[in-house]
């Protein structure tokens, strides 16, 4: 489009009436500064005729047009000599011609004025021309606004001086358009990834391209040069390029949740089979005890993310808000050399979130507050009811709700941080991901909560966690000595990963159950088939869903059903947002336990799938 614009207004000053006329031309704005004109002289006398150039009724500048009159006197002259007698009607005659021949040129001219006019006020962007030797002569509103230069200002100095830009990437100064331009005489696009920096220090993204202004003899004699601030436009860029980069998260946490998870399931396996062997009262059974719910909480790591790139809605149930917080801070901070207070009243009420994804803002505020303080110090922890209510500045529906406040001693965070610290990326860590507090502000959200910072330099930062309270009782929490249900029958266990077959057999046993195992769909299938033939059918099943390079449990079970239609299976796996883990019945299942997966809760899914029980 400006390209157009340019060639136009090239042409606009080189157009010549077709008699072969000489004339000059010039085009002024309505500040009567000059805009173009022709580089050509005309001996004197002039015939000059002047026309105001109108936009809808509103005068955006004047177009003049001058022709000399000496040839036309010499004409005069010599006819007069040769017809004296006919001086008078000769002299008339030969005026009124060119005259004619004038007014034809202006009416030419000011046909076009329309197109000129309409070019000049419909550019939105900026807009300066300078002469052959690259000194500005014309900059237009825009480019003032954009440059921080008025016209008064830059007409005559350099263009370097008025259009100062630099590579984005190196920083280094950019190739002066004009040399460009005068270079290969041509409308050329100038560098990618250009920043203006204005008169005061503003940096702005620019887009800008640049085109020669020629005389009627094709001489250049001057530029002309069109930019527009690209800077949202780069911002818009950069956001996809985050969002790209979040769904590579979660492309990257699913796919890593499978052989994650299937590592920890033998880890936390094994962990509670050691913990039936040990007394409560046995410092190792504290130390088995903190490593099953640090393995229980890595699974939550890639829930949480495949949760916060892909926008999964929390599962949420009544839990007690404070075991959460000592929970998350026994954890958070163990191995480190900061001090942790809690102070909680003892009728905090209960919240009605999902437990694993609450936890995980927690512990990642916990951290945050750690990494604050290198050399060590306290985190102050507290926990309060309070009511929202209209007349509060908080963003949040009139009810009851829990804050939870984490409090560091560190250096503060600077005013300018503090409006993207919850921004995707952004840290000032140098190993830092970026995702840690933009995962807090997530899941809050999620809960129909608010999360908010305050900081101080010098002082230490907090931050505060507001969740609607609930009126519902918790559900009681289960001690890790508590005996899983035993039961006894015949299990086909199906997983790809010799590890999980074994923990997972040696639980059964444990259990009181008979165990077999099948390393995929087809040898399930074999086997279950052999095991109903010799009348001696298994009694349920236990499958992975997910089997790489081979039949999982979602195709497994429809081949299964058609051998048994009474075939009782539990589906396995460490993708929780799988849809056949959460409507596992719609495929044929009769119960559901994810990777990692503790004794208890094995047992628990065990018992209820043979019992027909929900």
């Amino acid at each position: 489009m400006w390209r157009f614009e340019e060639l136009r207004l090239v042409e606009l000053m080189s157009r010549r009436s077709g008699e072969g006329t000489k004339e000059t031309r010039r085009i002024l704005d309505a500040r009567k500064i000059l805009i173009a004109e022709s580089a050509e002289k005309l001996a004197p006398p002039l015939l000059m005729r002047s026309e105001a150039l109108m936009d809808a009724g509103v005068v955006v500048g004047r177009i003049e047009i001058a022709r000399s009159l000496r040839p036309l006197l010499m004409k005069t002259a010599l006819m007069a000599v040769l017809a004296s007698m006919l001086g008078s009607a000769v002299f008339f005659a030969i005026r009124i011609f060119p005259l004619r021949a004038l007014r034809r040129a202006l009416k030419s001219l000011f046909e076009e004025k329309e197109r000129a006019q309409v070019t000049l006020r419909s550019i939105g962007d900026g807009v300066i021309t300078t002469d052959a030797e690259g000194k500005v002569v014309l900059i237009n509103l825009i480019a003032e606004r954009l440059t921080g230069w008025t016209q008064r200002d830059a007409e005559g100095k350099p263009l370097t001086e008025v259009f100062h830009i630099i590579n984005e990437t190196t920083r280094e100064r950019c190739e002066n358009p004009v040399d460009k331009v005068l270079r290969e005489g041509k409308i050329v696009d100038l560098a990618n990834h250009t920043a203006l920096i204005a008169r005061d220090g503003t940096e702005r993204s620019i887009a800008d391209s640049g085109a020669p202004i020629r005389d009627e003899s094709g001489n250049i004699i001057g530029v002309v040069l069109v930019f527009r601030d690209a800077t949202e436009k780069k911002k818009m860029e950069e956001e996809l390029l985050k969002a790209g980069k979040l769904e590579s998260v979660g492309i990257l946490a699913g796919g890593i949740a499978h052989d994650f998870n299937n590592i920890l399931t033998a880890i936390t396996g094994n962990i509670s089979l050691a913990m039936r062997d040990i007394k409560p009262a046995d410092a190792i059974f504290r130390r088995l005890a903190d490593a099953e719910s640090a393995c229980m909480r890595a699974k939550d790591l890639t829930y949480q993310l495949l949760t916060f790139s892909k926008g999964g809605a929390p599962v949420k149930k009544t839990v007690s808000v404070s075991e959460i917080i000592e929970d998350s801070a026994r954890l958070a901070l163990a191995g480190s050399n900061v001090r942790c207070t809690i102070s909680m009243p003892d009728d905090l009420l209960p919240a009605d979130v999902d437990e694993g994804q609450i936890s995980q803002a927690v512990s990642n505020l916990l951290i945050n507050a750690v990494e604050a303080m290198p050399g060590g110090g306290v985190i102050t922890v507290r926990a309060e009811k309070l009511t929202a209510g209209k007349g509060d500045a908080l963003p949040l529906a009139y009810g009851k709700y829990i804050k939870i406040s984490i409090q560091d001693q560190g250096t503060g965070i600077p005013p300018g941080h503090l409006q993207k610290i919850f921004d995707p990326y952004f840290t000032t860590k140098q190993k830092g991901s970026g995702l840690g507090l933009a995962i807090c502000y997530s899941i809050v959200k999620k809960h129909d909560g608010h999360i908010s910072v305050e900081s101080v330099l010098g002082s230490g930062t907090t931050f505060s966690i507001y969740l609607p309270a609930s009126s519902k009782e918790p559900a009681r929490k289960k001690d890790s000595r508590e005996e899983p249900i035993r039961g006894e029958g015949k299990i086909l266990v199906m997983d790809d990963e010799a590890i999980v077959r074994d923990v997972t057999g040696q639980i059964l046993k444990h259990l009181g159950y008979d165990v077999e195992f099948a390393g995929d769909g087809f040898e399930a299938i074999e086997l279950y088939r052999k095991a109903k033939e010799s009348g001696r059918p298994f009694d349920l099943v236990i499958m992975d869903l997910t089997v790489p390079g081979g039949m999982g449990g979602k195709e497994a079970i429809l081949r299964l059903i058609e051998i048994d239609p009474d075939v009782r299976a539990i589906v396995s796996s460490g993708y929780s947002d799988n849809l056949v883990m959460s409507d596992f019945r719609q495929y044929g299942f009769k119960g559901v336990v994810a990777k990692p997966y503790k004794i208890r809760q094995l047992a628990l899914a065990l018992h209820n799938a043979l019992n027909n029980r929900a």
